[in-house]
């Protein structure tokens, strides 16, 4: 090998470290996108469980957008802000009908009701299996082949929580559900 000029030297060194930034980047981009699924499912989850509520209360009582201030909405930066998540109705909240899982809903029924979501009935074929077992949500995910990352882990962990809401699914302690006893 010969010698390395000084200028190719700084180039190599150059190279390095925007490799070794590139890395780390890649990393951050890869957790930033974890925390994001993990977010946009439990912002999924409350504003269901808000839906539901606000459909049980009475008409007197404002809603709480409604009583939210303007500025409080204006502090969101928009760069954070998502695309929006549907709110349901409240006919598919006492349903049940409902799973998150919106782009795989089925097409509404002959009475105009809506079908179950893929992903609620692919859980629930999974604990008919299971029987009187111990599981771990992961291990729903994967069983169902929704545990190569954390956003599809994530819908399966909403899912079975309103299961759980919906008596259909068990908690049988931190992390554990089982098939509901019928």
């Amino acid at each position: 090998m010969g010698s390395v000029t000084p200028k190719a030297r700084n180039i190599e060194i150059t190279a390095e470290g925007l490799q070794e930034d590139l890395a780390r980047l890649e990393i951050q981009r890869q957790a930033l996108e974890r925390e994001l699924a993990a977010v946009t499912a439990h912002l999924g989850s409350v504003q269901r469980a808000l839906g539901a509520l606000q459909a049980l209360m009475p008409e007197s009582v404002p809603s709480a957008a409604a009583a939210r201030p303007a500025d409080v909405v204006a502090e969101v930066p928009a760069t954070t802000a998502a695309a929006p998540v549907p709110m349901p109705s409240a006919d598919v909240v006492k349903d049940g009908a409902d799973d998150g899982d919106r782009a795989e809903d089925g097409p509404g029924d002959a009475d105009g009701s809506k079908s179950y979501g893929k992903l609620t009935e692919q859980i629930l074929a999974y604990f008919a299996e299971a029987g009187n077992k111990d599981v771990r949500a992961r291990d729903v995910a994967s069983a169902l082949g929704r545990d190569t990352d954390s956003g599809s882990i994530n819908a399966v962990r909403s899912t079975l929580d309103r299961l759980v809401g919906q008596s259909r699914v068990r908690r049988v302690g931190r992390g554990l559900y089982r098939a509901a006893k019928r």
